[in-house]
């Protein structure tokens, strides 16, 4: 997992100070470039921030199989992967900055959402009939697109789910030196209550701005 935040949690920029965002945003995408991963894994409303222009639906004129689709774009990574449960986010893009987009799917989802993305040159995956289970989606995403080093990167409540799930190998996370306090925020991890993971410090690290780089393993 890769992610940033202020000093107790938040992870929403949007009371930060400017020119201190901008520098947190600068070490963070040098870093998610360093880490050298096969794709980067975000959730719904996270990717629906990268959409353009207005919704396209699209009609099925069959039945499609509930089985993986890679889009002719997508040949090869880095990848930019969504986890989209309710099966209804409409792009309008085939791919993030070059990244060729995979959607993880439920086996729910309508005929015509799935041609949509096949219209638009999207890949996707199927990781359970109505509940997404991510380890099954990890699985597919290695088998179907050579996915080995997956970057986690928010928001909340999937970072949560991947905590739970006992997913998460290694987190990155950068301090930036504000304190939020912002009530009913956006956190590193949403989740519902459980018993806390035990982490193992690898390193810390004073970088520009006085972001500190904390690097943790699982135990």
């Amino acid at each position: 997992m890769h992610m940033g935040s202020s000093i107790d949690g938040r992870i929403v920029p949007s009371q930060w100070p400017q020119e201190m965002t901008a520098a947190l945003t600068a070490i963070y995408e040098r870093l998610h470039q360093q880490m050298n991963g096969d794709a980067w894994l975000v959730g719904r409303v996270t990717i629906a921030e990268f959409a353009k222009g207005d919704p396209r639906p699209a009609e099925a004129v069959e039945a499609l199989p509930r089985t993986s689709c890679k889009a002719p774009g997508a040949s090869e990574g880095p990848y930019a992967v969504a986890v989209d449960q309710g099966a209804k986010l409409q792009m309008n893009i085939d791919a993030i900055n070059g990244d060729p987009i995979v959607m993880i799917l439920p086996k729910t989802a309508p005929d015509n959402h799935l041609a949509e993305l096949r219209r638009d040159g999207i890949s996707y995956i199927f990781a359970g009939r109505q509940e997404i289970d991510l380890a099954l989606a990890l699985e597919h995403l290695r088998a179907d697109f050579g996915i080995e080093r997956l970057l986690l990167e928010g928001g909340g409540s999937i970072n949560g789910s991947f905590l739970s799930a006992g997913l998460i190998d290694e987190i990155s996370l950068l301090i930036l030196p504000v304190a939020d306090g912002g009530r009913n925020m956006p956190m590193t991890f949403d989740r519902a209550p459980a018993p806390a993971k035990p982490l193992s410090l690898v390193s810390v690290e004073q970088l520009e701005g006085d972001i500190v780089h904390l690097r943790y393993r699982a135990r």
